[in-house]
């Protein structure tokens, strides 16, 4: 009988603005997003928690936020800087300050943790980041074992060039071919409407379409892999240490 696989599809961005917030809970209400990353820091932040609060099967992490940078005449370029990140004490206390403020806005602790543009895979902010997950005993997208993150869902090049290919219904389904056993994270990003200080945008509504496809959906049906938030691992991780005896 084949491994079983699950899928977490998880929205990031959550509460970087209206319109983010909108592309999120339309792909969750309507289509197979089942989790979220917060930006704490952002003005649609307390939007985004009440939004969420009325969703009890949306799991919600917390999205780190660094800083953001834009692939410019053959250099990555700052378009803002949260903490220089060359500083471990600094890196430290702004992951401590994100947490509280999410605390603060969801009324308990983040179902898990990544970082906006993956930042959080770079020292210092990688040590200061696990220490946290440990802390909290949730996982770090990259680095937790027990889930394969797949970030092949994306409508812009490694130099930020448009690839938009790579966010029709076609290509989710293509990837959703190619998905390994276990318990895997598919990245999005989906938003709707005007969505300002970003470098990805209208992209985020063809995400939409995508992630809301029926056709979509019938293919996890038909492939036999289950949709799940965050929230569920713990249950999943015991069921499969039940049914996986040592040899």
């Amino acid at each position: 009988m084949p491994a079983k696989r699950y899928l977490i599809v998880n929205a990031d961005d959550f509460g970087h603005s209206s319109g983010v917030n909108l592309g999120v809970i339309h792909a969750h209400d309507q289509g197979i997003v089942t989790s979220a990353s917060l930006m704490v820091r952002w003005p649609a932040a307390l939007e985004a928690a009440r939004l969420a609060k009325t969703r009890l099967d949306l799991s919600v992490g917390l999205h780190l936020d660094f800083g953001e940078w834009v692939y410019k005449d053959g250099n990555w370029t700052p378009v803002y800087s949260v903490v220089p990140l060359d500083e471990p004490a600094a890196v430290r206390r702004e992951v401590s300050n994100q947490i509280s403020a999410f605390r603060a806005l969801m009324d308990r602790n983040p179902s898990h943790i990544d970082s906006h543009q993956h930042v959080h895979l770079r020292e210092p902010a990688r040590s200061a980041a696990l220490e946290a997950a440990l802390e909290l005993s949730v996982p770090l997208r990259g680095c937790s074992p027990d889930v394969t993150h797949c970030g092949r869902f994306y409508g812009q090049t490694a130099e930020g060039s448009p690839y938009l290919d790579g966010i029709s219904s076609d290509a989710l389904i293509e990837t959703l071919l190619h998905l390994g056993s276990g318990i895997n994270e598919l990245g999005c990003h989906p938003g709707e409407g005007e969505i300002p200080n970003t470098t990805y945008a209208d992209e985020r509504a063809l995400e939409v379409l995508a992630l809301c496809d029926p056709r979509v959906r019938a293919m996890l049906v038909e492939l036999r892999i289950e949709l799940c938030g965050f929230a569920a691992l713990p249950s999943l991780l015991t069921s499969n240490a039940v049914e996986s005896p040592a040899r």
